[in-house]
């Protein structure tokens, strides 16, 4: 207990012991004054004062008290200005009757208010009596100042008295039992006023044995700040053994209407910051709200025409950089994005719960902000997201081939060219015509040679060709370039086909003239030509370039190569018996005696040439068997890498479900108060946050795989797209349940509800939750309703469902669920709460002014209402006054009342 409550304990004590002490002590004093004329002059006084400072607001004043009441004007004009109401037009004339009929008027007013006038009549008013004049204003006095006063279910003098009582408790040498002796020393009157105003009075330096500074004190303070005029002179109240007592209450009554104002001002104003300050900051929290989805939507649609751009590059490099640009979107860019969509959610059902528990409407977005577009934008992103990865990935694939094929076409196109320069004028040659028959022989069988030799050749111009065609549906940056060179090689086979045939015909027309056949040459032609092509095309297989993406393709390479191997001894034998040839003809020239030219007239081809040419056979084996070894080893390492992701995945895929199994238990089933369900659900989100760790272990992982070439892995299902998916939707969830239970929490302390009925809430949502989901089809919430002894109709069961569902999603969950079933019981401030406040802030008019707004609230909240509140229309308001009525009813979002 505070010093003041203590005191004023002891002072209600004090008052109960005494009392009757002091009633005989008054009833003694009465006696003693009945023929003593200082009541009169007191009364007099302070009847006139109080009578003026009401008639001033008239712009008038009385002088006299029993001449100036005597036409009756001025006592009609007091009471209209105190009771607010219109009195009957007076009569204007200046007869006696018309006097009598003036206060006659004034008088029926008063007995309209349940006065009874006993023993004063008009007469009497109007031939000046003092003593019936000054009844009548006591009369007055008690009825518009007293009367209505009311303290702890005490009215009038009792009232009045019980208040001063109560203010004045806490105060040394104060002790407040009647209106006479005990306001004689005036520190009653300092201590009403530091009570309230402790900055006009320092009550501590004030003296018992100073009674008339002490009045003095209190009448000029209360005139000079509080407005109450000087009704009494402290030598008068100090000299008479008994103040007069009316005198007294009529004083002190002002004293109770000045400050029992000021406190009811207080009130309402204490009630307006507190409904202003939840307005201003839910109005925060949409500002909020519009700014953070602006800026999310912006990022979408900045980011979105990025993805949709397939402007393919040219070379490796740039697309390669591309999809570095794409990996530092997904690592850097776009996870604080994902944060800021979590935290518009979460601030959307903060702010709408936030305005149920006040009794606010709901919060609508601008058009194009809700929490749905921004979901539907997001889902758009992730879709051209997932494009443009698959667009990327496709894209260098057909670079990567695309560069295979180039180099492939380059090297056959050098060898056929290298094979085919100088052919054409070969072929063009009329050496057949002064040649001997030998000679002629020989250029048939050479000719002959030179037919298989193109014709082993064929294969090689096709496949020129075939590579050609595939690098122009594959969209070859240099593709013109490629088409040219095919072109002309095509030109010129065919060309060679011509004059090889032309050549034929001459040869075949002098055929008839020689006969005799250089047989071994011919044999050794036959047999050199075909296996020098077999040695080119083991040379241009030895040299080819090769692209794989897994073990088996690279072993199906060994094996084609381990086969070839084995041809080798085989290849060696036709080597050994073509150079049998050489050596026979070599035996017979030296045998006859025959003089060589050194030059075979079948073939080009010389045994050195086959020699050196199984050489580079020889030596191209190994260093192919080096160049398989090391994409073997190559392989591995890209098997090690998938195996190594994979036993990651195939560890983070299960526990990321297993954690949204987890926490859609902990939001269902009741296990304590939601306060332990929020420290649970807290500790699950910090472990989940602790785990982030294996994600960019993972996301490392991934990107060496990438940097690889690695573009699937048959060990997992597990993409590292369904691992981020997976886990931004478990920081969602988590987060979103978070704030379910927050909600929840708002609402059982906003709304006074027990853990006991939370949880019984909660048994009867899970009883009927027949999915386990946290939602409630519209059937089981009819069947929940049922049980709890609700009476539904179609329409009534319809009204419900606007409450519960007002998006019409179809399920009922558990927060809507708790906000219907606590909706009846919610103690919030009404628009018509918010009214009659501002209406106390105006002193009861229809408007209020910007004087009165700025004077009664602090400033911010003032400031406030003034830039929101719109100008009154009505003709008795003055210029610039304001509309507090609209204003308390747009707080609520309901109409004018």
């Amino acid at each position: 207990m505070t010093a003041v409550e203590t005191q004023m304990t002891y002072s209600n004590s004090y008052t109960i012991h005494h009392e009757e002490a002091y009633m005989t002590q008054e009833e003694d004093w009465d006696r003693d004054l009945l023929l003593d004329p200082a009541w009169e002059k007191q009364q007099r006084k302070t009847f006139t004062a109080w009578c003026n400072s009401h008639l001033r607001k008239a712009g008038t004043q009385i002088e006299n008290i029993e001449e100036d009441f005597r036409n009756g004007l001025k006592l009609m004009l007091l009471l209209e200005v105190i009771s607010g109401e219109r009195l009957p037009k007076p009569d204007k004339g200046k007869m006696r009757f018309h006097k009598i009929a003036n206060v006659n008027k004034a008088l029926d007013f008063i007995c309209s208010k349940g006065v009874k006038l006993v023993s004063i009549g008009a007469e009497e008013i109007v031939d000046g009596n003092v003593k019936m004049t000054l009844g009548m204003i006591w009369t007055i006095i008690l009825r518009f100042a007293i009367q209505d006063i009311s303290v702890e279910e005490t009215s009038a003098k009792e009232g009045l008295l019980l208040w001063c009582q109560r203010k004045t408790a806490p105060y040394r040498n104060v002790n407040v039992q009647n209106f006479h002796i005990s306001w004689k020393d005036g520190l009653a009157l300092c201590a009403l006023i530091h009570r309230h105003r402790p900055d006009l009075i320092d009550y501590s330096k004030l003296r018992k044995d100073d009674p008339i500074g002490n009045l003095n004190t209190a009448f000029d303070v209360a005139e000079k700040f509080l407005d109450i005029p000087k009704m009494l002179d402290a030598e008068d109240i100090v000299n008479t053994p008994k103040p007069d007592e009316k005198a007294i209450m009529t004083y002190v009554s002002c004293f109770y209407h000045a400050f029992a104002g000021a406190e009811q001002a207080e009130t309402a104003a204490n009630r307006i910051c507190k409904v202003l300050a939840v307005n201003q900051e839910n109005e925060k929290l949409m500002e909020e709200y519009e700014k953070l989805a602006s800026e999310l939507l912006e990022w979408i649609r900045r980011t979105i025409p990025w993805l949709e751009n397939r402007t393919a590059e040219q070379t490796m490099r740039a697309m390669q950089q591309k999809l570095e640009d794409f990996r530092d979107y997904r690592r850097i860019h776009k996870p604080p994005r994902v944060q800021e969509k979590c935290q518009l959610e979460i601030n959307f059902n903060t702010l709408q719960t936030k305005l149920r528990l006040s009794n606010r409407p709901a919060f609508m977005p601008s058009e194009g902000k809700m929490v749905s577009d921004i979901a539907n934008a997001w889902k758009g992103l992730e879709q051209v997201e997932k494009g443009y990865e698959e667009w990327l990935l496709t894209e260098i694939r057909r670079l990567e081939r695309l560069d295979h094929l180039a180099e492939k076409f380059k090297q056959k196109c050098a060898m056929h060219e290298s094979w085919t320069s100088g052919k054409e004028d070969l072929l063009s040659q009329k050496d057949y015509e002064s040649a001997s028959l030998m000679e002629i022989r020989a250029l048939m069988r050479k000719h002959e040679a030179f037919e298989s030799d193109l014709a082993a050749h064929q294969d090689r111009v096709e496949q020129i060709a075939a590579i050609a065609q595939e690098l122009n549906e594959l969209d070859y940056h240099d593709a013109a370039t490629v088409n040219a060179r095919c072109q002309g090689i095509c030109d010129q086979w065919d060309n060679l086909g011509t004059l090889t045939q032309k050549r034929r015909d001459a040869l075949e027309r002098v055929e008839k003239l020689w006969e005799t056949i250089d047989q071994l040459y011919l044999e050794f032609a036959k047999r050199a030509a075909p296996f020098n092509n077999w040695m080119d095309g083991a040379v241009e297989d030895l040299q080819d370039m090769f692209i794989v993406h897994s073990i088996e393709e690279i072993q199906s390479l060994i094996t084609a190569h381990d086969q070839f191997k084995a041809t080798l001894p085989e290849a060696d034998k036709e080597r050994m018996a073509t150079m049998g040839i050489h050596n026979e003809i070599l035996k017979i020239a030296q045998t006859y005696g025959i003089k060589l030219s050194g030059i075979n007239p079948y073939t080009n081809l010389s045994p050195q040439d086959i020699s050196t040419k199984w050489d580079t056979v020889k030596h191209l084996v190994p260093l192919r068997d080096q160049m398989l070894q090391e994409e073997v080893a190559r392989q591995q390492a890209n098997e090690r890498l998938r195996r190594q992701f994979a036993a990651q995945a195939n560890i983070i895929g299960p526990w990321i479900q297993t954690k949204m199994e987890e926490i859609s238990h902990v939001s269902v089933d009741i296990a304590g108060s939601l306060e332990e369900q929020m420290n649970s659900l807290k500790q699950y989100e910090q472990n989940i946050i602790n785990y982030k760790s294996n994600i960019d272990k993972l996301e490392g992982d991934h990107q060496l795989s990438q940097e690889s070439l690695i573009f699937d892995n048959k060990h997992t299902n597990y993409t590292m797209e369904h691992i981020r998916v997976g886990w931004e939707q478990l920081l969602t969830t988590i987060a979103r349940t978070i704030n379910e239970v927050e909600n929840q929490i708002l609402t059982r302390d906003a709304k006074g509800i027990s853990q006991e009925q939370l949880n019984e809430f909660r048994a009867s949502f899970n009883h009927f939750d027949r999915k386990r989901n946290g939602m409630m089809d519209p059937d089981d919430f009819r069947a929940c309703l049922i049980s709890m002894g609700y009476d539904l109709g179609e329409v009534e069961f319809a009204r419900i469902m606007t409450l519960v569902d007002p998006n019409n999603t179809g399920v009922v969950t558990f927060q809507a669920f708790i906000d219907f079933m606590t909706r009846e019981t919610a103690e919030t401030d009404t628009a018509e709460q918010v009214m009659a406040s501002f209406k106390i802030l105006a002193s009861d008019k229809n408007y209020i002014t910007v004087e009165e707004l700025r004077r009664e609230l602090p400033p911010e909240q003032a400031e406030y209402c003034i830039t929101r509140m719109t100008r009154y229309i009505g003709a008795d308001g003055p210029p610039g006054a304001l509309d507090y009525i609209s204003f308390s009813s747009a707080l609520y979002g309901e109409s004018d009342l």
